[in-house]
């Protein structure tokens, strides 16, 4: 039995909570070695800890994987906004994350100001997190991209600021395009169909592993990001429309469906609908495939020194769909800092967001790995330009093919909407059953969260 007694003052049940959930995530390290004299022996088979209260401090749950650049940006805003701020490591498997959010932040803890979450949680934590709106200026708000600030608002708050940007991006092979005689990339699907397969064809006769696309269709979230680009490339809504109310029978998302599942075996390999990010990228920069939709992380692999592709691929927007509907749609992803509602310090906490996320320490994620902004005037620079090798094509799509999946709209409920959507996406694409059935299923089953 462990017995926690507080010196000072009596600790909040969420905060006691806080600990436990830590300790069994294993990010509390006990027994790490020496004598702080703050630990006392109780009864016989009896642990007794003794935990001092917090000095003020302003605690960031924030990347799982803490690199120097992290800490040196907190040590810069930490002086900025005139508070520690503590480093504190978050589970890295996302949903173990998220779960840790869901148990910590509704007990009403208070013993973590700043939390670093995914895009598509900016509804299910709203109710927890401060509106940082009234903490902006005009000037801060206008640097982020939009669709930063549309995926972040939920009613009229304002619960999160994008520490970077990330989206969708069509990569390509310049020498192919070259060799079979095209000028340029596809526009349309129905360009990248023909040219996809005709490249396929004419690499078969020396690689029979050759495909002409490759992307990610295993069931998960990724696939969920590659269908709502489908969709909305052919002018449909994505899932849930702007008034909450459910749009996925307008035609588009039937046609988009029966488009991807044509490629099933044809211009993408068979197992393409087990594909995730890592196996799509394998197959493009081992030099077996002519196209890939993929996220910008995939451009600096691709341009190792060790890399078959190295120098031999280009980046675009994705394509869209044909007709007067079609447009070029790409979904964004990305990490957000968001303050939680009941941290002891919301006012630091809100600075301490500001700063995490402006300008300059944008830049200095983006010199430092390579991660791309979220803020436009920061791809003007010629340090970042370097730095980003797909940086023109990124801004671009950030600031004119955007999209963001319906998060803020569906509320709580995002995660168990897209579970629906990307399991029948699948069915459809294994032959399981055809779009049109899909697209029923959906509605049947998503309209109960959304109506």
């Amino acid at each position: 039995m462990v017995r926690v007694i507080v010196k000072g003052r009596r600790w909040a049940a969420g905060r006691l909570l806080l600990l436990v959930l830590l300790m069994g995530a294993g990010l509390v390290c006990a027994g790490c070695g020496g004598d702080s004299g703050d630990a006392a022996e109780g009864g016989e088979g009896e642990a007794t800890v003794a935990v001092t209260p917090p000095r003020p401090i302003l605690r960031w749950m924030g990347p799982a994987f803490v690199r120097p650049v992290d800490r040196e940006i907190a040590a810069r805003c930490a002086e900025e906004v005139g508070m520690p701020i503590e480093l504190l490591p978050a589970p890295a498997n996302p949903l173990d994350r998220l779960g840790l959010y869901r148990q910590f932040l509704p007990a009403g803890s208070d013993d973590i100001d700043l939390i670093d979450f995914d895009v598509i949680w900016s509804g299910a934590l709203a109710r927890h997190l401060l509106d940082l709106g009234p903490h902006l200026s005009a000037e801060e708000r206008g640097q982020y991209f939009p669709i930063y600030l549309e995926n972040n608002s939920v009613g009229d708050a304002l619960v999160g600021l994008p520490q970077m940007g990330d989206i969708g991006l069509l990569y390509y092979r310049t020498d192919l395009l070259e060799k079979y005689g095209y000028g340029g990339p596809p526009e349309t699907w129905r360009e990248l169909e023909e040219m996809a397969a005709a490249i396929q064809e004419g690499e078969r006769a020396g690689n029979a592993a050759f495909w002409g696309y490759v992307w990610q269709g295993n069931v998960y979230e990724g696939l969920t990001v590659n269908a709502l680009e489908w969709q909305a490339s052919m002018g449909g809504e994505l899932l849930v429309d702007a008034d909450g109310r459910l749009a996925v029978d307008d035609g588009a998302t039937e046609r988009a469906l029966d488009r991807a599942a044509a490629w099933v075996g044809v211009i993408s390999p068979p197992e393409v609908t087990v594909f995730q990010e890592e196996d799509a990228r394998a197959m493009f920069q081992n030099g077996n495939a002519a196209f890939m939709r993929n996220w910008p992380y995939a451009y600096g692999l691709g341009q190792a020194e060790d890399s078959p592709v190295r120098d031999l691929f280009g980046v675009t927007r994705l394509p869209k769909g044909d007709g007067p509907d079609g447009r070029h749609t790409s979904v964004v992803g990305g990490q957000q800092i968001g303050v939680s509602r009941y941290s002891r310090y919301p006012d630091a906490a809100a600075d301490a967001a500001r700063c995490l996320t402006d300008a300059t320490a944008q830049r200095r994620r983006a010199l430092a790995d390579g991660t791309p902004p979220a803020i436009a005037a920061l791809y003007e620079e010629a340090e970042v330009q370097a730095r980003i090798g797909a940086a023109a094509q990124i801004a671009q799509s950030l600031a004119e093919h955007a999209v963001a999946r319906p998060a803020a709209r569906t509320g709580e409920h995002y995660t168990e909407i897209s579970l629906i959507y990307f399991i029948e996406v699948n069915r459809v694409l294994t032959g399981e059953q055809d779009a049109a059935r899909a697209v029923a299923r959906i509605g049947d089953q998503v309209r109960a969260w959304v109506e």
